[in-house]
This record gives structure tokens, C-alpha cells and sequence, in this order.
């Protein structure tokens, strides 16, 4: 597997590397270091020679936050275009399979209004993307959640197996009925089950939740066998409601500090209205984010 780690020198992007340093196998993955000069010079605005110097310092953190010895040495490419669009045209170019950006925690509006290099990266990569955010520290577990789509459960399954997960990792899988009419019975139509044409419908809105809580249990059952052995030790988790909300309650409600989920392409006037799961989860979590592309159809 080929990695490539944007960094810029910013604790969230040496993090980024520490998390991925425990994600790989240094005698068969092959890691590239990215950073700009550009980049430095605006943050360590002193002179060429200094920037030169700070350039070298920031590849050496990286590099000794990574697994030793690689078979392949860490690669450091260098560019002087803007950070995303570096990024992105690195991974190209070095033929990466998996890009790798840190995050800052900024406000809802400051992303909205100012945009940012992991967005603009996730936004604009046909690769799978891992957005670092909060990383776990030396010592604590790895606790990733593995969200199962129908359209991206075997991509996502994919790039899952290509990583070394640590003999501590905690993993789950979830899924989730999304269906208008997946969900209990509502308490307004189970007030009138008592008159024939409601108790139809109730019986039949009771059908479809159960067929569809089913079928959505042995696909589960299917994706979690596609997993590597880290994310096999508990059921898998089957929640009823909006994916992106019930992704984001769990990661709430339990701790998960690795969401991995596929992104499928949409309509700008579908992101408008409805918005997306990828993008809920990716904006609406604390955690850190891997996001696998799928091409629709």
C-alpha cells in the first residue's frame, strides 16, 4: 500500500502521521511525506536559509513518528503549489492509494465560510481519504467503526484490509434502515389499529420494518466476514433512522475515534437539501474520518 501524508508542521498534520505509523507494515507499505515551502514560509516568515532548515526539521519529525526500518525509504515530496491542490496532484503523480490529511477542529462557520485543506482534499480526491482529527494517543486503543452502504460496503471492505490494524483495536461495524417506513410503529397510527384500514396499514408498515431490519442484518452479517479480524469481536449494530444522524449518535454516545465510510458522489442540489451522509459525519464528528470514494452504478 502507498501512503501519502500531507503535513505543514501544525500538531493536527504530526498527528496525522503518528495515527498512520500504527496503521501500516513498514516491511510492505511505502509512505510519502508531502509538504510545501510555500506552506512554511508563511508559517516561519524568516529567510529562505531558516525555511530550508525548517523544512528538513519538520520531514525528520515525521519520519521518526513512523515504524522503522522501512523496506522502501520515506519519501519527502516537496512542492510549491497551494496545499490541496499539491496534495492532490502528489498523490497522482506518486500513484498513492491512500491520502492522508490532519484536521484542526474549526467552527461549523469557519469551514463554511473559509473552506479548508482537508476539504478541499476530500472534495477533490478519487482516492480514499483519511481526515485525522483527535487521534488516539501512544497507549490508547484504536477504536474504528466500519459504516456499512450498500453501494460502498465492498470498496470500504477493501481499503479496511489493506491496513494493519493493532492486536488492541476495538472495532464495530453499523448499519442503517433508512426507509420511510423503517422504524416501530408510530404512536399515532397505533392509537387506531383497532379500525380495520389502519390495522392494515399498521400491519403492513410493521411487515416492511421487519423485512427491511432483516435483510439489512445479514448484509451486515456478510460486510462484517469481508473485515479483517479486528472489527469481528462484537454483533454488528443495526440503527433505524436518517445514516448520518445515527452514525454521528453513536460515535457520540460511545467513543469511536475512526469513523470509515464511502462517499458516493451526488448533486450539488441533493448536498443543498438533504445534504449527504459523508459530509454529515465528516463536519458532525470529533473523531477522525476515513472516506472511501464510490463511483455511482
Amino acid at each position: 500500500m502507498k501512503i501519502l501524508i500531507g503535513v505543514d508542521g501544525s500538531p493536527s498534520s504530526l498527528e496525522a502521521v503518528s495515527l498512520v505509523g500504527r496503521l501500516i507494515d513498514p516491511r510492505a507499505d511505502e509512505v510519502a511525506v508531502y509538504f510545501s515551502p510555500a506552506e512554511l514560509q508563511r508559517r516561519v516568515p524568516w529567510g529562505q536559509t531558516l525555511v530550508e532548515g525548517a523544512s528538513k526539521a519538520l520531514f525528520d519529525e515525521a519520519e521518526a513518528r513512523l515504524p522503522q526500518p522501512f523496506t522502501r525509504p520515506v519519501e519527502a515530496i516537496v512542492s510549491t503549489k497551494s496545499a490541496a491542490a499539491g496534495i492532490l496532484e502528489a498523490a497522482i503523480g506518486w500513484k498513492a492509494n491512500l491520502v492522508v490529511v490532519g484536521a484542526s477542529n474549526t467552527t461549523s462557520l469557519e469551514r463554511f465560510l473559509l473552506g479548508s485543506v482537508s476539504r478541499a482534499v476530500v472534495h477533490g480526491s478519487t482516492l480514499p481519504v483519511l481526515v485525522v482529527r483527535n487521534a488516539p494517543a501512544a497507549g490508547e486503543p484504536i477504536r474504528p467503526i466500519a459504516c456499512h452502504l450498500a453501494a460502498s460496503a465492498p470498496a470500504v471492505s477493501a481499503v479496511v484490509s489493506m491496513l494493519r490494524w493493532p492486536a488492541d483495536t476495538k472495532g464495530e461495524v453499523i448499519g442503517v434502515a433508512e426507509s420511510l417506513l423503517a422504524g416501530p410503529l408510530p404512536s399515532w397510527l397505533e392509537k387506531k389499529v383497532r379500525d380495520p384500514q389502519s390495522e392494515a396499514i399498521a400491519s403492513a408498515w410493521q411487515q416492511e420494518h421487519d423485512d427491511e431490519v432483516g435483510t439489512l442484518s445479514k448484509a451486515l452479517d456478510g460486510f462484517q466476514k469481508q473485515l479483517p479480524a479486528a472489527f469481528g469481536e462484537k454483533a454488528p449494530i443495526v440503527a433505524q433512522g436518517n445514516p448520518g444522524d445515527q452514525i454521528r449518535a453513536h460515535v457520540r454516545d460511545h467513543g469511536d475515534n475512526l469513523v470509515i465510510l464511502g462517499r458516493t458522489p451526488s448533486d450539488a442540489v441533493t448536498r443543498w437539501l438533504l445534504g449527504s451522509t459523508s459530509e454529515a459525519v465528516l463536519t458532525g464528528v470529533p473523531s477522525s474520518v476515513l472516506l472511501v470514494p464510490v463511483e455511482k452504478g
